[in-house]
């Protein structure tokens, strides 16, 4: 399915409810990526295809993330943030979402061999490590989707007590 919005939420609830119509019953979808203040909040929701020639095919990530670090040399301001947003589609008319972040500082050079994508350009200075150094369970704990998740667990939870 196309990623056309221009936010993570639009994505992530036309995705859901694309979903929702194929399975015909309730439907998760998400929606993420890396926001760089000096980048004015890109690659945001083009993080995927950020660099894409052809706006469609992902660049494989060592090069994502070298094209990135170049547009950034010389920048001081080096906050970034992830970004996940979860829809969860009950019915057409009931929409569930969460948001989250996991905030951090744009490193000049990779560090770490664990994670995906962006995770060994992102430092976090509560950690002392790269979102790729962190082990498992700490990334599961600190991540925007891990976030998200417990977000969109809690909001549920308050859900089941209106039922």
């Amino acid at each position: 399915m196309p990623e056309d919005g221009d936010t993570f939420l639009a994505n992530a609830v036309d995705k859901a409810l694309a979903l929702y119509r194929q399975a015909g019953g309730p439907a998760l979808a998400d929606d993420s990526g890396l926001c760089v203040d000096a980048l004015g909040g890109r690659p945001g929701v083009l993080s995927a295809r950020y660099g894409s020639p052809d706006g469609r095919t992902p660049l494989p990530s060592p090069e994502r993330n070298a094209l990135l670090l170049a547009e950034m040399d010389g920048e001081r301001n080096r906050t970034c943030r992830f970004v996940c947003c979860l829809a969860l589609i009950l019915s057409p008319d009931r929409v569930v979402t969460a948001q989250e972040t996991c905030e951090g500082i744009l490193l000049d050079e990779p560090r770490g061999t664990g994670g995906f994508g962006y995770d060994p350009i992102v430092y976090l200075p509560g950690y002392g490590k790269t979102v790729a150094e962190l082990d498992a369970a700490t990334k599961n704990l600190v991540s925007h989707r891990g976030r998200a998740l417990r977000r969109l667990r809690a909001v549920l939870a308050d859900l089941e007590s209106w039922a």
